[in-house]
């Protein structure tokens, strides 16, 4: 497959690792409800599932615990298994959600013995509210002042037993003392095709369709950058070219449909391959500054930086150098290989 041109239409990314508003239907009913039914990251799986027996067996909650790597690899899913392998419910929100400090009192007294509570980009909380995190995490407690000006009074105040989960896709952002209130701090890596492969064929099978190719399935598996979320995402977009009347058994039938939306083999879309070839055209494989290249790009730092450089960085295409980002080699070759 050529590589296609970065002038392509402006268009959704459809690789976008980030929650999407079409994966919020699809993704409920195509995530796992156990933990045998979760693939990869199986080091993780063994700690969880010991973790997990031995909370049952004390008659505990589980210690709470942080998850940490890029958007789309199953954090929340994890947290939805943990609560059901727990026979316990689930309380989700995230970060910027939680604007005052009322708002996490609401959310901790309203808890029930055993709960989980999630919450998603965790490092975005305001430092008065991890505050009355700590104390939560620790001892169950929460202080609560009463009254106001110099007449106030704190109070403590039992909350019930529970379980926090936190979830973040950057570790290095969480204060120190949140941190340690951790027991369990589990990094969760990028997929390989072949598992990424198992989790497009299930996806297939509860959508109702069972005539993929491994071929195919492989090829979609493929271009999902390593992440579940976009692997299924792709298993919806397939669908519904499906139900119009496209074919999707074969190979090449999905790698046509990949094409029409400027996806390559590799998972790249236009907007990789313009700040690839930027490196090339605009620096001749020089090294360039972050912010200089997000100009050259035409995107936000943040975008660069949060949502296209890790896969880029993970396949191998480009590198952090002390002056800045460079392309590789290895991309170098794939541009041979593939005009």
């Amino acid at each position: 497959m050529s590589i296609q041109s970065s002038k392509s239409p402006d268009i959704v990314r459809v690789v976008k690792p980030e929650v999407q508003n079409e994966d919020i239907v699809s993704e409920i009913s195509l995530r796992p409800r156990k933990l045998d039914e979760y693939v990869w990251q199986e080091q993780m799986k063994i700690h969880l599932k010991v973790a997990i027996e031995s909370a049952k067996i004390r008659k505990t909650p589980l210690e709470h615990i942080l998850f940490y790597g890029p958007p789309g690899l199953g954090k929340t899913t994890i947290s939805t298994i943990i609560a059901h392998e727990m026979s316990a419910s689930i309380k989700s929100t995230s970060g910027p959600a939680i604007e005052k400090q009322s708002d996490i009192v609401s959310l901790l007294t309203s808890l029930t013995e055993w709960e989980i509570l999630f919450i998603d980009e965790i490092h975005r909380l305001r430092p008065q509210i991890e505050e009355i995190l700590y104390s939560a995490m620790e001892d169950y407690t929460i202080d609560i002042m009463i009254g106001s000006g110099t007449g106030s009074t704190s109070v403590k105040m039992d909350i019930p037993r529970f379980t926090l989960v936190g979830a973040t896709t950057k570790l290095s952002s969480l204060s120190n003392p949140l941190r340690d209130r951790f027991w369990n701090v589990m990094k969760l890596d990028f997929y390989e095709p072949q598992d990424l492969a198992k989790i497009v064929k299930r996806s297939f099978q509860i959508l109702g369709f069972d005539n993929i190719s491994s071929e195919a399935i492989l090829a979609i598996a493929h271009r999902s950058r390593g992440t579940p979320r976009i692997a299924n995402r792709y298993t919806k977009i397939l669908r519904d070219y499906a139900i119009i009347g496209k074919s999707i058994e074969s190979q090449s039938n999905c790698e046509a449909i990949f094409t029409s939306f400027w996806v390559d083999a590799r998972g790249l879309d236009s907007l990789d391959r313009k700040l690839l070839t930027s490196l090339i055209d605009s620096f001749h494989g020089r090294p360039v500054w972050l912010s200089t290249l997000a100009s050259v790009v035409g995107e936000e730092v943040a975008t660069i930086e949060d949502v296209v450089e890790p896969y880029l960085l993970q396949i191998g295409f480009i590198e952090r150098t002390p002056r800045g980002r460079q392309i590789t080699i290895k991309w170098e070759e794939y541009i041979k290989r593939h005009i």
